[in-house]
């Protein structure tokens, strides 16, 4: 995607949009929460640092990464795609994407929207519009 401003501001507008969502600065980037979970968290990879998002997202940089919650066999399937996904060794539930140029936005709202419907309340799942599975 390459502006990292930009990188933030798609995802605002993505991670707002859910009930109750929260953004805050994080130790690095942004992250949005839902109550106490974070449920998406970007930064920039640049020149190996932070080194554990460099190795494992597999570059140097400069990059954008996100990191997002997933279950079930979408999570299986995630962890084995290959590049621009990427499996974290922090958390078991979690995921990393690269928003490179070659970004699917629609693949990303989706990711975030499952990422905090896995994390919320489900009061607050029930007012998330998700298209019916095929």
């Amino acid at each position: 995607m390459g502006d990292p401003d930009e990188v933030v501001e798609r995802l605002r507008r993505i991670c707002l949009a859910l009930p109750e969502a929260v953004e805050e600065p994080a130790w690095r980037g942004t992250r949005w929460r839902i109550r106490a979970t974070t449920f998406a968290h970007v930064l920039e990879v640049e020149g190996g640092d932070p080194p554990s998002y460099a190795k494992a997202a597999g570059t140097d940089g400069p990059v954008s990464v996100m990191t997002f919650r997933s279950e079930g066999a979408e999570l299986g399937a995630l962890r084995h795609a290959g590049h621009p996904f990427f499996s974290v060794t922090w958390a078991e539930n979690v995921i990393g994407v690269v928003l490179d140029e070659d970004v699917d936005w629609e693949e990303v709202t989706e990711l975030v929207t499952e990422s905090y419907c896995a994390s919320a309340p489900q009061k607050l799942v029930d007012l998330v519009h998700r298209p019916a599975e095929v």
